[in-house]
C-alpha cells in the first residue's frame, strides 16, 4: 500500500506522538508498504534539505504551545501530491491543520481515511487563556466533527475509546497501544548519565521524564519527595526534559530544602534517552493526562519498574509488582516508592514483564495497524456500496 501520515508535529520535534508516528512508519516500511509523511515546517529544518518521503507545509506556532505549529496552507498542493503518489489510504495523527487536510486529501481521492486519537484535550485547556475560553464541552463537539466520517478511530488505550463513546462517535475503534523499538531499551547502554550528572553509583535515582508542563503533576512527585527522604536518604529525583513548568518547579524544589536532590537536565535526544532509565532505580509519574503514557511502556523495554498515578490506562498496564504499581494519594506515593527502593530485589519475577513486551513490541504494532487498514478498506467499501443502492 502508498500510506499517507499527516501529522502536525514530527521529527526534529520531541515528543510522544512524534516518537509514535516515527516507529510505525518504520514497521509499515519493514512490511513492505511505503509511507508518505505529510507534516508542518519546522525552524530546525533547512527548507532546502532533502527528506526522502516526507513533505512539509508552511506553518506557524500554536497558540500557547510554541514547540507545536499548525500549517497555515498547503490543502490543494497536498491533494496533488498524493494524487501523483496513488495513495491508498490517509492516516492522520492530529485533529488540526494536517488532519483536516488528509481528510480533504482523502475524499477528494475517494480513498478510506483513518486516525489515530493521541491527545486527551480535556487535560491540556489551561494552555488556551488559562482554560477561561475553552470547556469540555467545546472540545466533545469539537472532537465529534473531526471524527465525522472517519472510516477507523486507532484508540492507543481504552481510556481513548471511552471518551470518544461519550462524545457520541460511532466510528469503529480498535484499542492498538503504540509499539517501541525494544531493541533500543533492552540492551545495556555505555554511556552512564550519573558521570555526567555526578550521582554516585550508590545513591538512588527516581526518574521523571517528560515534557515539563504542568499537567504532568511533577510538583506533586516534588512535594513527595521530603518524605521519601526520610526513609531512604540517599536519594535523588533526576528531571528529564524541559517545559514551561521548569522555573516553577525549580523554585519549588529549593523552597522546600530538597534542592541537592533534584537535578533538572534539559531536554535529552531522543537516541540517549534509553540510558536515563537504564541509570534509574524507579520511573515516577503523578500525570493523569496520558493516553497511551509512551515512557511507561519505555521504561517497561528497560528494565525499569514504574510508580505511577492510578487511571484506567495505568492500573492496566501497571498491574503486577514486578511491572510497577499505581497509588491515589501522596501517602501511597511515598510508600510504594520505599518499598521498592528498600527492597530492590523484591518483586524481579520477568515473567508479567515479558508478556507485555511481546504485546508492545514495534513489529506487532505495525502488523496490527496494517490489519486495521484492511478493515478500514472494507468499512469504507460497504459504505459506499450501501450509498450507491440508496441513490439507486
Amino acid at each position: 500500500m502508498n500510506i499517507g501520515l499527516f501529522t502536525d508535529t514530527y521529527f526534529p520535534q520531541v515528543s510522544g506522538v512524534a516518537t509514535s508516528i516515527k516507529t510505525l512508519k518504520e514497521e509499515l516500511e519493514r512490511e513492505g508498504h511505503t509511507v508518505y509523511i505529510f507534516t508542518t515546517t519546522d525552524p530546525d529544518v533547512d527548507k532546502d534539505q532533502f527528506e526522502p518521503n516526507i513533505f512539509r507545509f508552511a506553518s506557524v506556532p500554536f497558540i500557547s504551545f510554541k514547540e507545536r505549529r499548525i500549517a497555515i496552507r498547503g490543502l490543494f498542493r497536498a491533494y496533488q501530491v498524493a494524487r501523483d503518489l496513488e495513495l491508498d489510504i490517509v492516516h492522520t495523527q492530529t485533529e488540526f491543520s494536517m488532519g483536516y487536510i488528509g481528510k480533504f486529501v482523502a475524499k477528494n481521492l475517494h480513498i478510506p481515511c483513518v486516525h489515530t486519537y493521541h491527545t486527551m484535550y480535556q487535560d491540556y485547556l489551561h494552555y488556551i487563556l488559562n482554560g477561561k475560553l475553552v470547556r469540555p464541552y467545546h472540545v466533545k463537539q469539537a472532537m465529534r466533527a473531526y471524527l465525522h466520517n472517519m472510516h477507523g478511530i486507532v484508540a492507543p488505550s481504552s481510556r481513548v475509546v471511552k471518551t470518544l463513546r461519550s462524545y457520541g462517535v460511532k466510528t469503529p475503534m480498535e484499542v492498538i497501544p503504540t509499539g517501541i523499538n525494544l531493541c533500543q531499551y533492552d540492551h545495556p547502554v555505555l554511556d552512564d548519565p550519573r558521570v555526567a550528572l555526578q550521582i554516585a553509583p550508590t545513591t538512588n535515582v527516581l526518574l521523571s521524564l517528560s515534557r515539563i508542563a504542568f499537567e504532568k503533576k511533577i510538583d506533586e512527585v516534588i512535594a513527595a519527595l521530603p518524605a521519601i527522604l526520610a526513609v531512604v536518604p540517599n536519594t535523588v529525583l533526576v528531571i528529564v526534559g524541559d517545559g514551561p513548568a521548569r522555573e516553577t518547579l525549580q523554585n519549588q524544589a529549593k523552597s522546600l530544602g530538597i534542592w541537592e536532590h533534584v537535578i533538572f537536565t534539559g531536554e535529552v535526544p531522543n537516541e540517549h534517552v534509553a540510558a536515563y532509565y537504564h541509570m534509574a532505580d524507579l520511573f515516577l509519574s503523578a500525570s493523569e493526562s496520558e493516553s497511551q503514557g509512551l515512557t511507561y511502556i519505555e521504561a517497561m523495554a528497560s528494565g525499569l519498574k514504574s510508580v505511577a498515578a492510578a487511571s484506567p490506562y495505568t492500573n492496566d498496564l501497571l498491574d503486577d509488582p514486578a511491572i510497577g504499581t499505581t497509588f491515589t494519594s501522596e501517602p501511597e506515593m511515598v510508600q510504594q516508592v520505599t518499598r521498592y527502593l528498600a527492597h530492590p530485589q523484591v518483586f524481579n519475577d520477568p515473567s508479567p514483564r515479558l508478556r507485555k513486551l511481546e504485546l508492545i513490541s514495534a513489529p506487532h504494532f505495525g502488523h496490527r495497524v496494517i490489519q486495521f487498514y484492511r478493515t478500514a478498506q472494507i468499512y469504507y467499501e460497504t459504505l459506499n456500496r450501501d450509498s450507491t443502492k440508496l441513490s439507486d
